[in-house]
């Protein structure tokens, strides 16, 4: 019997603190339109002291658990992360610590730059398809940090997506047909010695855009839908103005006839709209834009078809496509994601400085963190190189 997989389920979490690229402008000496108009983007939120990936995972989850009627169907927490606390144990079981989980519970973290969400979807699809009666609870968290004066520091930012994957989902059905390609570069890396990566931004940005293109021609020749059928579009979003750059480009290399920008820009713009003001969160990334085009288009998109555009520097990419699922709208949060954006504390130039230049110790030193981020959990201490974090409230 076919059933159809996919999201049942979705939250987001991100800082409560955030820097204008206003600020950053000021401080840098430069126009503030580089940042607004160039990048497209106009402000990244700051992770506190206190937080890392597995509080903001934690808080993301334990939002999107509140769906989940027995939390024993959840036998597979998949954390996909690039900035991870750990080189051997995974950072997703901090947080099935955290939220109770069953020990009845796969728990593995996955990495492959901004691809390893996607991937993780991708599994679970067909772990699902032999177990429909499961759940699969998937965690995107990152922060991106490129460092304080560096080319890349306006496109930083963080935050998590936490996903409930089932059969029959009520949010959307992921489609079967997808194009996938990798190859053995270096656009981006952080090496094991380094807090903060490395990146040649122009290739990347031509990978980014060459990997559109094989990924588009292999899905359409397995699926063999056109660009036409497909209402909507999300990508991965390093900065909003590259997407604007990657749909354009795609509608021509798709022959789309009479291709005028207003209608192009309908088709990306929602999707735009978190992550202009949350910035670039790695593996949630492509998420964070499918979330924001859910729950910022008030039409009813039951029945639509999206076309999504994952990609990981390093690299691998893979585009595949999802239809809305009547009834949608009932399980979305856009009171709460709205508010939690509107809700945040801007930080001057002196304070994105203060936090960003905090650093937990490397030699084994104990340290009691203050109290500085305002979610559900926090990073409390660190003692004999173990993390310790704890509830609030």
């Amino acid at each position: 019997m076919s059933f159809p997989v996919g999201i049942d389920a979705i939250r987001f979490y991100t800082s409560h603190y955030y820097l204008d690229l206003k600020t950053l402008a000021e401080a840098r000496g430069v126009d503030v339109e580089k940042f607004y108009l160039g990048l497209g983007q106009h402000k990244m939120a700051v992770v506190a002291p206190d937080e890392d990936v597995v509080t903001m995972a934690a808080d993301a989850g334990l939002q999107v658990l509140a769906s989940v009627p027995d939390i024993n169907d959840i036998e597979m927490l998949m954390f996909a992360t690039e900035s991870s606390i750990d080189q051997s144990k995974a950072a997703g079981l901090f947080v099935h610590q955290l939220l109770g989980l069953p020990a009845r519970c796969r728990v593995v973290e996955l990495k492959q730059a901004c691809y390893s969400a996607t991937a993780g979807l991708q599994l679970a699809f067909h772990f699902l398809k032999c177990h429909p009666d499961k759940k699969v609870l998937l965690i995107a968290s990152d922060i991106a940090r490129y460092g304080l004066q560096s080319v890349g520091e306006s496109s930083q930012g963080g935050g998590a997506v936490a996903m409930i994957l089932s059969a029959n989902p009520r949010i959307l059905a992921i489609e079967p047909e997808s194009g996938i390609h990798s190859e053995d570069v270096m656009d981006f890396w952080r090496p094991n010695y380094r807090e903060e990566a490395l990146v040649d931004g122009k290739y990347s940005c031509e990978l980014y855009l060459k990997l559109l293109q094989k990924t588009w021609d292999q899905y359409h020749a397995r699926s063999g839908r056109q660009f036409s059928d497909h209402q909507l579009f999300c990508y991965h979003v390093p900065v909003p103005r590259l997407v604007e750059k990657a749909h354009h480009n795609l509608a021509k290399w798709a022959e789309v006839p009479s291709a005028d920008k207003k209608r192009l820009e309908a088709m990306i713009h929602a999707g735009l709209i978190y992550p202009r003001v949350v910035g670039n969160c790695y593996s949630a990334a492509l998420y964070l834009s499918i979330l924001s085009t859910l729950e910022n288009i008030p039409e009813d998109l039951g029945g639509t078809r999206l076309g999504l555009y994952s990609y990981g520097s390093g690299c691998t990419a893979e585009f595949f496509s999802a239809v809305v699922q009547p009834g949608y709208q009932q399980q979305m949060h856009s009171v709460a994601h709205q508010a939690l954006l509107a809700q945040r504390e801007a930080l001057t130039y002196a304070q994105y400085e203060r936090f960003y230049q905090f650093a937990t110790p490397t030699d084994g030193s104990a340290i009691s963190i203050e109290p500085v981020q305002k979610g559900r959990f926090r990073l409390a201490e660190i003692r004999q190189h173990k993390r310790i974090y704890a509830s609030v409230g």
